[in-house]
């Protein structure tokens, strides 16, 4: 199980980490932190210190009720950034957070590897079309709605059966386009319920049936910390029991805040499971 980016085959079979790297002034955990080229790099070096196998670059936050940004904002935001990681880091593999097709086409074009889509094109319907002119691996997470209206849109007759399904959709219409990478991401905290966050992952295995590499994205997210009676903050214990349970259940890619420890918690998953 490999996927292709920028020549360089990423082999799946062993669970990869992808590193956030948020750049914007309201992302939930760590917006504002990374505001300067300094604290950037910084960052940036510290996650692939730390084993980061991608870093995932996003400014544009898609938490509940996020306020609009302009595409071109976006651009001018994310443009810049990848061009100062690659100059300072030519070998990063960069995946870009957006759901934007003009957002995803500009940073390709400026080295990007990866595009990470909350919407699975149905927030822009030239998006498929870009992923399969440039032949980057595609990241589709199930959602519905937008960031302003997703948590309005959790009623559900069975809801794993119904995201097997959207993403059987999605998929059949990716391959149709010719593209071949594709990562599903069931997408914790879009348009479900803390109840319905659980359920979903109680039952992730089921997704296999796709055929297709997990991304699990739970990382100090809302399911962990209110379910804990804690704060974001200290959110990062119940991140990486979470992120353990995710590898037994075939997570192939975690996408995380904090690496180092998830880095570890798939080492230690790996040495139980030669």
């Amino acid at each position: 199980m490999t996927i292709n980016c920028k020549g360089i085959l990423i082999d799946l079979s062993t669970p990869k980490v992808m590193g956030i790297l948020n750049v914007t002034p309201n992302s939930f955990f760590d917006g504002g932190k990374y505001k300067n080229e300094t604290e950037i790099l910084s960052h940036t070096e510290k996650m692939l210190l730390d084993g980061a196998t991608f870093i995932d670059v996003g400014t544009y936050s898609s938490k509940p009720n996020a306020e609009f940004v302009s595409e071109q904002d976006e651009i001018s935001r994310i443009v810049p950034v990848i061009d100062l990681i690659l100059k300072q880091f030519p070998e990063t593999i960069i995946s870009i957070d957006t759901f934007r097709s003009e957002v995803a086409r500009a940073s390709i074009e400026s080295g990007a590897a990866i595009i990470n889509d909350i919407a699975a094109g149905n927030l822009d319907d030239k998006m498929l079309e870009i992923i399969a002119k440039y032949n980057v691996p595609y990241i589709m997470m199930h959602m519905r709605g937008n960031p302003q209206t997703m948590q309005t849109l959790t009623d559900y007759d069975d809801i794993v059966k119904e995201m097997v399904f959207y993403f059987s959709e999605k998929v059949a219409m990716a391959r149709s386009f010719g593209i071949n990478d594709l990562i599903i991401d069931p997408g914790f905290g879009f348009a479900k319920t803390i109840a319905q966050n659980y359920e979903v992952f109680q039952k992730m295995d089921l997704f296999n049936i796709l055929k297709l590499p997990l991304l699990v994205g739970v990382s100090r997210k809302s399911m962990i910390y209110k379910t804990l009676d804690t704060s974001i903050e200290n959110a990062l214990n119940g991140t990486t029991v979470l992120n353990t349970l995710a590898l037994t259940k075939d997570a192939k890619i975690l996408r995380v805040h904090d690496v180092k420890e998830a880095v570890e918690c798939v080492t230690l998953f790996n040495k139980i499971n030669l």
